[in-house]
């Protein structure tokens, strides 16, 4: 089965919510992507995340699935749960973030 290309989100801004209901914004500085192991209609991605608040730098881990139900079907949806996925593909995506300098 092919898949389309997979999603790009450097630059896009995003929102988060503290406990206490406030909003806060952050920009996608950078983000890494590699395909789950024996699951091709699975991305994990790492992502570098500015907060426009304070400048802090933060990172995400999350990932795409093909969706299934009529309204998504055919295309990369964002999860909305913990991910589960092999350890050998965490140090893969690992290693690219300390070549990237994230982890310094």
């Amino acid at each position: 089965m092919s898949y389309p290309p997979a999603p790009s989100n450097i630059g896009k801004r995003g929102l988060a919510k503290a406990a206490s209901g406030k909003r806060i914004y952050f920009a996608i500085e950078d983000e890494i992507h590699i395909p789950q192991s024996g699951r091709p209609d699975k991305l994990i991605y790492l992502q570098r995340l500015k907060f426009e608040s304070d400048g802090r730098v933060e990172l995400r881990l999350g990932y795409y699935v093909i969706g299934e139900k009529p309204a998504a079907r055919a295309r990369w949806v964002w999860g909305r749960f913990a991910t589960m996925f092999p350890a050998h593909d965490f140090r893969s995506i690992i290693r690219r973030a300390e070549r990237k300098g994230w982890l310094s």
